[in-house]
């Protein structure tokens, strides 16, 4: 699980997880469901991994929107539908930006070493990716 901020910067990257594990089961087991219930209010703009985690959250986590009609939906719902998942998408482009960063790092794009090490490998290189994002920042020129 990658958060990042409005810009696609990273803010946390979570530890692997051996196995595979749905994204909001991961969310909930490192306590991210009752930190953003009990918390200052934010929005978080989450995938369709997360979807019932708003209702969870109080809202602060916006998902696509869920489809409604499976077969013979009304041309308008098909309208309305497309229109809330594009501007959904549209706002959270910067948060994929952000995550294709790590993963453009070679150290985990060809990662060929043992899987125990994995966890440490990610972290390393999300703390090596934020230091790099700020560090862009600082030494940006200003006008």
């Amino acid at each position: 699980m990658v958060l990042t901020d409005a810009e696609g910067r990273m803010l946390f990257c979570s530890p692997v997880r051996p196995g595979s594990c749905a994204d909001i089961t991961q969310a909930r087991q490192l306590g991210m469901s009752q930190l953003l219930a009990d918390g200052p209010f934010m929005e978080i703009l989450a995938d369709a991994g997360y979807q019932g985690m708003g209702a969870q959250t109080g809202g602060r986590v916006v998902t696509p929107p869920h489809r409604k009609f499976k077969k013979n939906a009304p041309a308008w719902y098909e309208e309305r539908h497309e229109l809330q998942r594009k501007a959904h998408s549209s706002r959270r482009i910067r948060v994929e930006h952000g995550i294709a960063h790590l993963k453009n790092w070679r150290a985990l794009a060809r990662h060929h070493g043992r899987r125990e090490h994995m966890s440490d490998i990610v972290q390393a290189v999300a703390g090596l990716l934020s230091h790099q994002q700020t560090a862009t920042l600082d030494h940006a020129p200003r006008a």
